[in-house]
């Protein structure tokens, strides 16, 4: 096993993969693949009884978000979304508003379209290994006021504006909803999320969008095509209440049809890294209102078009003001023509605070981030 891998794989990839071998005791090649978190998890054919142990492999500044952990295993059997305000058990909406922790899973396969925003109340998983599960066609995920939610392999997409109705966002709790804007996933208030391994496209508003003072997140491995404003992380230039916000945007693919907020930043800390852009239509990263952005060891593929080729993107904003935003690339792979302008004194203090984990060397992007999106896991067998 040894020789073969040090004929096919540079010698640094192959001492890592072997020691990720050693460490667990498994002695397949295959499932060392520099990602650490799937190193952590999609090695153990058990996956499907250790369900929880996913909770202990997020990275990033979103890294303490627990989810369900040690709460009991809800296995969603009804499709269904019939009554916003008294949810059937056994529904997806049932699940998300109970006040213990749950670790909640699906029976089958499904496609889930909700008639009103699912509001999620704090220390849930939503664990869609082992079926194929599709939030779509109608209002999608809502993470307002809470903590500890953790989003793994849901496919959401085609997501839909609902409100100006009553919708239930726990037990003893329901009220009126205004419009919302039709985001994939909402985070709104809230801290320690993680969202990995989920495929969205094509929503009314964002993809996935963090405001109002939310913090402590983590987007990764997510597959993401065919969509206009993909993510913005930060609510308006100015609320200085998001100075605060601290996002990891790691192991992430983004694909065709993609245009522009990948993503557009404001007041806080992001750390950029790892993630593979083969397509944009205007820019990849931007931003507003003094961001500190730490792009590092992504490969970013330029459009054709001349006029396109910068990664970066101020908004609405002089030079004279945006100089000293501190944006650095470091590491990045640009392909055809692409080029990140940075900006800035470099302070390291201020890049501490948007520093999550190591970046991989930005020719590994490719093999990170193959995964990417929702799996299809099978019981029995690795991941």
């Amino acid at each position: 096993m040894l020789t073969v891998c040090y004929i096919v794989i540079v010698y640094p990839v192959c001492r890592s993969i072997n020691e990720s071998i050693a460490r667990r005791n498994l002695g397949y090649l295959s499932c060392g693949t520099g990602n650490p978190i799937d190193d952590c998890w999609r090695c153990d054919p058990n996956w499907e009884q250790n369900r929880q142990r996913l909770a202990d492999c997020a990275i990033g500044f979103g890294k303490d978000a627990i989810g369900g952990k040690n709460g009991r295993i809800y296995v969603v059997t009804d499709s269904g979304d019939d009554d916003p305000v008294t949810p059937k058990p056994g529904t997806l909406r049932h699940a998300v508003i109970q006040d213990e922790p749950l670790w909640i899973i699906f029976q089958r396969d499904m496609v889930i379209k909700l008639k009103e925003e699912l509001i999620m109340n704090s220390y849930k998983t939503i664990d869609g290994r082992g079926a194929s599960v599709h939030i779509a066609g109608g209002p999608c995920i809502t993470i307002q006021f809470v903590t500890n939610i953790i989003i793994h392999g849901i496919n959401i997409h085609d997501c839909k504006p609902g409100g100006n109705a009553m919708v239930r966002s726990s037990p003893r709790h329901y009220g009126w909803r205004t419009m919302s804007d039709g985001d994939g996933v909402s985070i709104f208030g809230s801290s320690h999320i993680w969202v990995d391994h989920c495929t969205l496209s094509n929503c009314q508003d964002g993809l996935i969008d963090a405001i109002r003072g939310s913090t402590a997140i983590t987007i990764s491995n997510n597959y993401m095509t065919h969509h206009d404003k993909v993510m913005l992380l930060g609510h308006s230039d100015s609320y200085t209440a998001d100075k605060n916000m601290q996002v990891t945007v790691a192991f992430n693919h983004f694909g065709e049809g993609l245009v522009q907020r990948m993503p557009r930043c404001r007041h806080g800390y992001f750390h950029v890294v790892n993630n593979d852009y083969t397509h944009w239509e205007m820019y990849a990263i931007g931003g507003s209102a003094n961001p500190t952005i730490n792009s590092q060891g992504n490969r970013f593929l330029a459009p054709d078009d001349r006029s396109k080729k910068e990664v970066t993107k101020r908004e609405e904003t002089p030079e004279s003001e945006w100089k000293s935003w501190n944006w650095r690339s470091e590491g990045d792979l640009m392909l055809n023509g692409a080029y990140f302008t940075p900006s800035g004194a470099g302070a390291s203090s201020s890049y501490a605070k948007a520093s999550s984990l190591g970046a991989k060397p930005s020719s590994l992007v490719a093999s990170i981030t193959s995964s990417a999106g929702a799996l299809s896991c099978k019981k029995g067998a690795r991941c």
